[in-house]
Formats: C-alpha cells, structure tokens, sequence
C-alpha cells in the first residue's frame, strides 16, 4: 500500500497545478505556489503547495504547509480532505479518478475492524480527543500551573494524552522524538460536536512547551468553531488563544467563553443564538485589531453588542502572571459594563 500510495502521490505533484484548480478552486497561483485558507478549500492565503521543485532540491512539488495550523503534507492528503474520504482505500481511489487511472478490482470483505481515518479529518479528531484523559493532576494541570493558570473550573475541552505523535517538519531536528505529552482541547460547534482539536505538545516533564519546531497544530474543521468553556448565555467571553481565554477565567471563572485557535478564527466565530453581549479579548497586535473589526461588523448585522477586552501588555496571560490576579481583576473591572461587574468578575 505504500508503495502504491507513493507513486500516486508523485504522479500527483507531476500534476500539482490541476489538482490545486480541482481541489482547491477557491485558491490562486502565486509563482510557485497555489495559496489557499487551509485543506477543506476555505478562502485565504494560509496553506500553499509547492507546484514545482525548489532548484536547491529542499522543496519537492506538491508539497504543502499550513502556516497557521503548522500542519503538512501532500497531494493525497488534499484529496482526503477535500473529498472526505474515509480511508485510505478511498483516497487513493480518488486520486485514481482525478488520474484517470483504473480502478482496482474490489478487495473481498474482511470483517470489520476499527479503520484508520484521514488525518486532519474531524473523524481523526474526535478519535484523538477520546483517547485523551482527564487533565486533573496531570502534566497538562502542571504546564498551566506555569503560566499561573490554575483554577481550571469548567474546563472539559481540555484533554491530556501522554505520548501523541508529532510529524517532524523539515524545521525540526533529524533525530526529533515522534511522540510527546500532549494538551488535547476539543473544537466544538455550536451544538457541541467535535469538529477538531488543538495539539500542544509538552515537554516531558510538562514545565514548558516540548522543544520542537510547531508545538501547538491544529487539525478537523475548524473555520466557525472554537474551543468552549462552560456554558453559552446572554453574555459570554471570546478571544484568540486558549491559554489567553483560561487566564481571564481565573477572574471570570463561570463566564462562558469560546476560544478561537487563532485571529482569522475568532473573527469567524459563530454566534450562539440567545447571544446579546460579547466581551472580546484581543491581542495587542495588527492581527487583533482586525479581528475585532471584522466581529464588530458581523455582530452589527444581528444586533449583538460587542465590547473589547484590552490587555496592559501584549496579551491576558503576560497580564496574568505579570501582575497577579488581583490587578487582571481590576483591570478588566474597569472596561466591563456596569451590569456584568457582579455576575462576571469572581476571584477565587
């Protein structure tokens, strides 16, 4: 089978740029490289496939980078993803297809056993976020505790895996471990399936982020979807970042909040329906302001109100462990509105 998959795959990047116009139609040549928002064909400049070889031969045509999940990979998995397929058997049907290449005569039914999904599918996720275990003194409570977040009320999106495997990048070190300790946060809808999940790769011992070159990736649909703490309401919390939105909770703690994975996501978050009020924690950067811009217009079209959260420094964790509890509290007492002070604002 890998050998097969191999010499589609090559037959794929001999023919880069028709399977960017098939698969990702809502992208654009640019040079070398087919640009697009990410696998599933979403507008954007976020993922680019090489269509030829780099002269220095370091980049092989039809290969492709995610800079905003870290994620990579090639043609075949562009084909999974975009055509949903299931198995590996279907993908490479697919690319048969797109080939116009035969088909192989169909394989006797074996009986069933559990499958190995497509990665980066939402199926793959929900696989990963169920073999996660409860982050309750494990090294995902301990990698917080460093980042001065340690009330984790309300915090079931959040998973620990012990050894999750981690693809090497061409940025990595040859001799990078395969699997590290691993934050599982589930991405959820609006009605809580889990359409991805958000890997941070830890260190052994869990006191920092493991040394790798993309410690934190992405994977599953995740365009609209965030990752939830406690429950929606009338008034809830969004910003850019999970650790972001787990250091306001630790003055906010029942407060429901949605994080999004990055600021292209939170400004295309989904508004739950009895929304009347979101207060938006931004980064202090380009990045932030743009996604507030882009809320404040979406939520102007149904009358949800949105209130900005500014950070001292660059971000609410740099505040949280700058400045301590006390003063984050006081800080964002003074931008809420009056009538959410009582209700929202709680040290515990």
């Amino acid at each position: 089978m890998a050998s097969i998959a191999s010499n589609l795959s090559q037959r794929l990047a001999d023919n880069a740029e028709a399977v960017c116009r098939r698969y990702l139609s809502k992208g654009r040549k640019e040079g070398r490289y087919w640009l697009v928002g990410d696998v599933h064909n979403t507008p954007g400049r976020s993922l680019y496939v090489r269509l030829s070889a780099s002269t220095d031969g370091r980049g092989a045509a039809g290969k492709w980078t995610d800079a905003q999940s870290g994620d990579h990979g090639d043609l075949l998995d562009i084909i999974a993803a975009a055509g949903d397929c299931r198995t590996m058997r279907e993908t490479l049907d697919e690319a048969r297809r797109f080939l116009s290449m035969p088909l192989p005569p169909p394989v006797e039914e074996k009986p069933e056993r559990r499958s190995k999904v497509p990665t980066g599918t939402p199926e793959a996720s929900r696989r990963l976020r169920a073999a996660s275990k409860p982050i309750a003194r494990s090294l995902v409570a301990t990698y917080l505790a460093t980042r001065s977040i340690t009330d984790l009320t309300g915090c079931d999106a959040l998973g620990y895996h012990p050894h999750c495997w981690y693809r090497a990048s061409e940025d990595d070190d040859p001799d990078v471990r395969p699997a590290w300790p691993a934050m599982i946060a589930a991405v959820t809808d609006l009605d809580g399936t889990v359409t991805g999940v958000h890997r941070t790769w830890l260190t052994l011992d869990g006191s920092d982020k493991a040394p790798v070159a993309y410690p934190r990736r992405a994977m599953g649909h995740l365009l609209g979807h965030g990752v939830r703490f406690g429950r929606s309401g009338r008034v809830m919390l969004a910003g850019e970042g999970i650790e972001t939105m787990l250091s306001l909770r630790q003055v906010m703690p029942t407060t429901g909040t949605i994080a999004g994975l990055s600021a292209a996501h939170l400004a295309a978050i989904l508004f739950p329906a009895n929304l009347k009020r979101l207060y938006v924690a931004r980064d202090d950067d380009p990045a932030g302001t743009g996604a507030l811009a882009t809320l404040t217009d979406r939520a102007g079209e149904t009358r949800i109100e949105i209130v900005p959260l500014e950070p001292r420094l660059d971000d609410f964790n740099s505040d949280l462990r700058a400045f301590g509890r006390e003063r984050l509290a006081a800080s964002v007492r003074a931008q809420l509105r009056a009538e959410d002070v009582e209700h929202l604002l709680k040290i515990r």
